[in-house]
């Protein structure tokens, strides 16, 4: 089946959904924060370049590897600054419990002012961004992105399983090789 589906695809020139891929523009988006503000993305990329870290959001529990990336990702605040990048983690789940349980992901963390915990009620962002790790008991891929100031993707990290996610460093890495 997925053979025919490729043919089918190859043969009408189009593309089965894929995750953006560095050298492509960054899809557009706006999500609000739980402080109420609302971050689109061009807004963020007028600013520095912009880590996107999408995380799993609230699969029946509050993700214990989340908890370490986005741990790992705060440590390095101060190196995430200095290259100019605001950092967007999204949190993703259903519009009826997303705040909630986003409240509760940051309730022991202290989030840098160049940081911000988007909304991504409903899988908005997840599924726009060919994300939606449609499963039981889960939620969304663990991604990360570099997007540069003119909106193009410069990194990708895409994990299908739990573990494999992007690290600070390699963050940092990549944007170290941006142009000032």
């Amino acid at each position: 089946m997925k053979t025919l589906l490729f043919l089918l695809l190859s043969l009408t020139g189009l593309r089965a959904a894929e995750t953006p891929q560095p050298g492509e523009m960054a899809p557009a988006f706006s999500l609000r924060a739980l402080d109420g503000k609302t971050h689109s993305l061009s807004s963020e990329t007028a600013q520095g370049p912009v880590v996107l870290v999408v995380l799993r959001g609230f699969p029946g529990y509050q993700c214990p590897l989340c908890n370490r990336q986005v741990s790992e990702f705060v440590r390095h605040g101060e190196k995430f600054a200095k290259a100019g990048a605001r950092v967007l983690l999204v949190y993703p789940g259903p519009g009826s419990v997303v705040d909630e349980k986003a409240k509760e992901f940051t309730s022991d963390k202290a989030l840098p002012p160049h940081f911000s915990l988007l909304l991504d009620p409903d899988y908005q962002l997840t599924t726009q961004y060919n994300l939606r790790w449609d499963a039981p008991k889960e939620t969304a891929y663990p991604s990360a992105f570099l997007v540069d100031r003119k909106g193009r993707i410069v990194f990708a990290k895409v994990s299908r399983s739990h573990g494999g996610r992007a690290t600070a460093e390699e963050m940092l890495a990549a944007l170290a090789k941006l142009p000032m």
